[in-house]
């Protein structure tokens, strides 16, 4: 789906906001904190659930008010929308129908984003990363939700029997249910990954043609993949007491970033950095696109930020490859310079204090 009209109210800085988006490409141009980041946020939230700046809800509400709404309309007439108070209790509706599922908004819309912070990938721990690759399991492979959903359930339950060793008896069974989920996700996690890379290295003859043929992704799955994840528990079921939790299993999964073998961070420039991060996420929006359930949409904050101008031309190369919506934000104009179509095919808008106006071209 694309967004052709959002709406949000008492969100952040901004003003109350009825925006009407372009199919396609759309651009924000504002100084720093006039509501550019928070726009971004706002669509961010309706397709997560959650902010990708802040866990407190309250940081998220206009000073006064006691709750904010989100709301868009899509080019098909979908509605979504969502309301959640100082409390944390939220109120979604899809095409005016209560719902009491964030996931149930997820499956309607896809958003992914490239911020400054999503350097993150790189230098943050796992849950980083395995938040990134989740995301596109979530739309392209249809049962990882359920048995993500389960595994969770499962392995807080063989953690309660590890932490309390009252459930010593029931141990067996929550571990034999731990080990058929884990390897059940690995299965999901692993297949995703193959495509995922081959999908990555279109993107990176695009992006990074020097560096695109060595760089690889390597996968994790979260236990020694020459033995099963049965006989590692079992070796280790007096450290797992001792400390308390499962040690191994689907929940350590993570992948790593490499050039010949090194981390991809000791070995690219800053500004190369974030060129990989946008063929990576371009890659993953591609493969969601081709599940044909949703068109994503993909929010840029501060294109300008560590890419020079042919940096920038790279990527918009690589962008009219990408059938997908996308918002992409600077701190002025000239930033936007090399994204710019010659057709004209787009909106660009002003942020200034949380006003949101279009620019005539």
């Amino acid at each position: 789906m694309s967004v052709k009209e959002l709406h949000t109210i008492n969100f952040r800085n901004l003003a109350s906001n009825k925006l009407s988006l372009h199919s396609d490409l759309n651009f924000l141009v504002g100084d720093n904190g006039s509501g550019k980041s928070s726009l971004l946020e706002s669509l961010f939230y309706l397709g997560h659930g959650k902010s990708f700046r802040t866990s407190k809800v309250d940081s998220l509400i206009q000073n006064g008010f006691d709750d904010f709404i989100i709301s868009v309309k899509s080019n098909e007439n979908t509605q979504l929308g969502i309301q959640r108070n100082k409390l944390g209790e939220s109120k979604i509706k899809i095409n005016g129908l209560a719902s009491s599922k964030l996931s149930d908004l997820a499956k309607n819309i896809a958003v992914q984003i490239v911020t400054p912070e999503s350097f993150k990938l790189f230098f943050g721990g796992p849950k980083e990363r395995r938040k990134f690759v989740d995301l596109g399991l979530f739309h392209v492979e249809h049962s990882f939700s359920s048995e993500w959903k389960l595994f969770q359930r499962v392995y807080k339950q063989r953690n309660a029997c590890l932490r309390t060793k009252l459930g010593l008896e029931q141990l067996d069974y929550w571990t034999d249910e731990f080990c058929r989920l884990s390897e059940n996700i690995a299965s999901l996690r692993k297949g995703y990954i193959e495509s995922l890379k081959q999908e990555l290295h279109y993107w990176l003859k695009i992006m990074l043609p020097t560096y695109g043929k060595d760089i690889s992704i390597q996968y994790l799955q979260g236990w020694n993949n020459k033995k099963e994840l049965s006989d590692i528990l079992q070796e280790n079921k007096y450290k797992e007491l001792e400390k308390g939790f499962s040690l191994y299993g689907a929940q350590k999964f993570d992948i790593r970033f490499l050039i010949d073998n090194a981390s991809i961070e000791h070995r690219l420039s800053r500004g190369q950095q974030k060129l990989f991060l946008l063929a990576l996420t371009f890659a993953q929006s591609k493969l969601i696109e081709q599940v044909k359930r949703i068109k994503p949409i993909l929010l840029i904050d501060d294109i300008g930020a560590e890419l020079d101008h042919s940096s920038r031309k790279a990527m918009f190369l690589a962008y009219q490859q990408l059938n997908c919506q996308t918002i992409i934000s600077a701190i002025d104009r000239v930033a936007l310079e090399p994204l710019i179509p010659d057709d004209n095919n787009y909106n660009m808008f002003h942020v200034e204090h949380g006003q949101i106006k279009a620019m005539i071209e």
